[in-house]
């Protein structure tokens, strides 16, 4: 657990360098003057869109790197090793697909877009480099995962594809980037730049091997793998398209689509926020997982589980009530355009999404590394069958507001069907009575400070109210010691500093 808990940290630590760097570029797109909302909109409609491509185009050969990755390393030696030849080729065929596809299928697409969102109908074909681009990144960072380098892709993904996203911003403002349309044309091809950083990377440390010789252990596993592949494929559609749904449908259905989706996309950002350390500790165990169940060790899987939760809920408790204590006052005081100031209602709901989702654990990783993989299909067409009418539904009847409604409910009702099947199959379980706690404490801290300095503004009134909120919530956590892990962490943090 201690390897876990180093790199989950360090990939937190990462992970909100990301979020800093991502909410000054943000600050940028909303201020006001460089860019319209329709601009804003349309980025977050190409990065939306480019993860639904990663779906489709991988043929989930991210989950096969990630399943196999310890039958391929105990019996093969690296030169022998095919495993990534064949994840990428597989990969590059299944792009070549919807590449296709996405060619036959346009005048589909214009129709359905153009006239809520011309802006989505004028740069199409632009969205293909970054899907590109998150394909081979999505790969590359499955068998990173697999050697135990989560913090590099970490880095990548939440950092320095955000730094190429400042950089370009400067260069906009600057009008070296003379207008926008070369703006998005080169934004598009920022996940493939950091593909190839990867690649290289992986590559000079000779922890790379492109072997294209069929070796013993994919002969023999052949079968597993088509079946697994098969199956986690339609499962992963299903849980991306519930993620990016609410975009399309936005931007498809809902008049003036884009700037919606800009104001929508601020309060999913946000809850980002709160979802950070989910991907930390993924990335972080995913190997540990996959050779638990390998050697059977059960106790070990439960371990993971329960703590991955009680530590995922513990943190998102305390950003989702900081947030929402600040949420209004801080675009206010900011000077960010009022329209922005609609997302609020979605953010409640969207923040308590990612309470729920990261208080249940790391069921999806456990669930998808065990012999009982099929259930992500099953689960996940439980999850399409309930978000995909009543986002649209919702969406008609609440405008932004009903996707985050259909995400909160969807999403816990997904959960729970999981909950209940680990316990039942595995007799494993997230939650103690230390669950609610964290949760209450939360909602506690939340109601004094709120009272406390609800006459308090600017910015005065947002450190004065963070900084309560922080000492309350803080205070009560480490007193009733509800994390196993809080006392190595503060250990740890004390002999660092000498103290």
């Amino acid at each position: 657990m201690s390897s876990i808990r180093r790199q989950s940290i360090i990939s937190s630590g990462v992970v909100y360098l990301g979020f800093l760097i991502g909410m000054l570029n943000i600050y940028f797109f909303t201020k006001g003057g460089l860019f319209t909302g329709s601009e804003y909109g349309l980025t977050k409609f190409f990065y939306d869109t480019s993860i639904l491509m990663m779906a489709f185009g991988t043929l989930s050969m991210p989950t096969y790197v990630i399943k196999f990755f310890p039958y391929y390393q105990d019996n093969l030696s690296k030169s022998k090793n095919d495993m990534l030849a064949i994840a990428l080729g597989v990969t590059l065929i299944g792009f070549t697909i919807i590449t296709i596809a996405g060619i036959v299928f346009k005048t589909l697409v214009i129709r359905k877009f153009s006239e809520n969102s011309p802006e989505m109908v004028q740069y199409y074909e632009w969205i293909f480099p970054m899907g590109l681009g998150q394909c081979i990144f999505a790969v590359l960072e499955a068998y990173s995962w697999s050697i135990k380098r989560p913090v590099l892709t970490s880095f990548l993904k939440e950092v320095q594809f955000r730094i190429f996203t400042t950089l370009l911003i400067l260069l906009f403002a600057l009008r070296i980037i003379p207008n926008f349309d070369i703006f998005i044309k080169i934004y598009s091809l920022t996940y493939l730049a950091i593909a190839l950083i990867l690649f290289i990377y992986l590559l000079v440390r000779k922890e790379i091997y492109l072997s294209f010789s069929i070796s013993k252990v994919t002969r023999r596993y052949a079968r597993k793998i088509l079946t697994l592949c098969a199956f986690v494929y339609s499962g992963s559609i299903v849980f991306y398209v519930s993620q990016i749904f609410d975009s399309l449908v936005i931007a498809a259905v809902l008049e003036d689509g884009m700037n919606k989706v800009a104001i929508f996309s601020i309060a999913f950002t946000l809850t980002g926020i709160i979802q950070a350390p989910q991907r930390a500790i993924v990335a972080s165990s995913i190997s540990h997982l996959s050779r638990a169940w390998k050697d059977r060790d059960m106790a070990l899987l439960q371990k993971i589980y329960h703590r991955s939760s009680i530590n995922l809920l513990i943190f998102a408790s305390c950003m989702y009530f900081l947030m929402l204590l600040n949420y209004r006052e801080a675009i206010i005081t900011l000077g960010i355009q009022p329209e922005y100031l609609l997302g609020f209602s979605s953010f409640i709901f969207l923040g308590l999404t990612r309470v729920v989702d990261l208080g249940t654990g790391i069921n999806t990783e456990i669930i998808g590394t065990s012999t009982y993989w099929r259930f992500q299909l099953i689960s996940g067409a439980i999850l399409l069958f309930l978000m995909l009418p009543l986002t649209y539904l919702l969406a008609k009847e609440f405008d932004i507001l009903g996707p985050a409604i259909a995400q909160f409910i969807s999403i816990t009702i997904y959960n729970a069907i999981r909950i209940i099947f680990l316990w039942k199959k595995f007799r494993l379980f997230p939650f103690t009575r230390n669950s609610l706690y964290s949760v209450l404490i939360g909602l506690a801290a939340y109601i004094l400070t709120y009272f406390a300095f609800r006459n308090l503004h600017g910015f005065a009134g947002l450190f004065c109210r963070s900084l309560l909120f922080l000492m309350l919530f803080g205070a009560a956590i480490v007193y009733l010691k509800l994390s196993p892990d809080l006392k190595p962490v503060v250990e740890t943090v004390k002999k660092r500093l000498r103290l």
